[in-house]
């Protein structure tokens, strides 16, 4: 089977599901057979997204794209300066 790879949006909608499910007195092996997860995977998502809504988490990725971003165009600059260090000192 597969694996499934879920967005933090998706993960928020499902933690969202397992807290109504609890509230009504499932158990929490019923609440993942139910969502399709695991009950390791549905700790591990408690862990990370438990307390957030799905805006901080959109936020949180676009930040973390423009972080990337970023230290790629650093890492690139860093590199032309070592290149043309090299070029104007003769030694290529």
């Amino acid at each position: 089977m597969p694996r499934k790879r879920y967005s933090s949006e998706q993960i928020i909608i499902h933690l969202r599901e397992a807290e109504v499910e609890l509230a009504k007195g499932q158990t929490t092996a019923e609440v993942c057979r139910k969502l399709g997860i695991t009950e390791q995977t549905y700790c591990r998502w408690r862990k990370e997204y438990g307390s957030l809504r799905v805006d901080p988490i959109r936020r949180l990725k676009d930040l973390e794209r423009e972080n990337a971003r970023r230290k790629k165009l650093v890492a690139d600059q860093g590199l032309d300066l070592v290149i043309l260090k090299e070029a104007s000192s003769g030694n290529y």
